[in-house]
């Protein structure tokens, strides 16, 4: 037997180096970086006096106004409508679609469709959605709704197709062997293995629209998002700091909420 006379500090700096290739890709990203850096235009000049017209900014915030409540409740009532249409919209039509796109159900030509459906609906950010939707039908909480249905799919139908393909196939078969439909197959045979995941990832999403709906606003589809953008064209900044506190607000009851369900199913 033979014993080695490195140190373990030695041998830990050797089993954790990284590979030649490794380190150049590492050295080739922070040489891009700073690349960047330069061509966009940053300088410490810059972000001293950033710095500055945030102070006074905020600033201006201070004391908020407290006085446009109906305004603001219009606001928040819209977007919490977009929210919960679009989740469950969102979600009723990630079932199939993500059913679909398994590969351990589904033959290829029907799944690799349904893949490239979610792909495409996770491509763009559901802000680009909204404009395109604002275009196709106008201004208002309708266009919120169809862009926040085109993430919901973009996210729980990926989700939800990976889930089904990571079931137990043993249950399927057994349930198969009994001569049931397709669709009995689906209910007891596919849908218990992946229900507390899908409930999961329905919270998260109604989560995340709940943000969104803020931000698609923005562009005119409907919600909080207009009423904060309109304050912020007026100046009206002690008014902003009013929307802002709501918004969290909304966004940190929502999240409480999400982990009540979550905790009901054991997820």
């Amino acid at each position: 037997m033979t014993t080695s006379n490195t140190s373990p500090t030695a041998r830990v700096s050797l089993a954790f180096r990284p590979q030649l290739a490794t380190r150049v890709v590492i050295w080739l990203i922070a040489l891009y970086a700073i690349y960047a850096a330069t061509q966009l235009g940053f300088s410490w000049e810059r972000f001293s006096s950033g710095l500055g017209n945030g102070a006074k900014f905020l600033g201006r915030m201070f004391p908020p106004d407290l006085s446009k409540g109906d305004i603001l409740w219009g606001g928040i009532k819209e977007t919490l409508q977009i929210a919960v249409l679009a989740s469950l919209f969102g979600i009723l039509f990630s079932l199939p679609i993500g059913l679909m796109g398994a590969r351990n159900l589904m033959p290829s030509w029907i799944s690799w469709p349904a893949r490239a459906l979610v792909s495409v609906c996770r491509s763009l950010h559901p802000v680009i959605v909204a404009i395109l939707f604002v275009k196709a039908v106008g201004f208002g909480a309708l266009a919120g709704v169809l862009a926040l249905i085109v993430a919901s799919i973009g996210f729980i139908g990926k989700l939800f197709a990976e889930a089904i393909e990571e079931i137990s196939i043993k249950q399927v078969e057994a349930i198969r062997a009994t001569g049931a439909s397709f669709m009995n197959v689906i209910l007891f045979g596919v849908l218990p293995q992946v229900m507390s995941r899908f409930v999961g990832f329905s919270t998260y999403q109604l989560d995340s629209n709940l943000r969104n709906s803020t931000m698609v606003g923005i562009v005119g589809a409907g919600g909080v998002g207009g009423v904060l953008f309109s304050a912020f064209q007026r100046f009206d900044y002690d008014f902003v700091f009013t929307i802002l506190v709501t918004i969290i607000t909304i966004i940190v009851v929502g999240e409480l909420l999400a982990n009540s369900v979550k905790k009901v199913f054991n997820v």
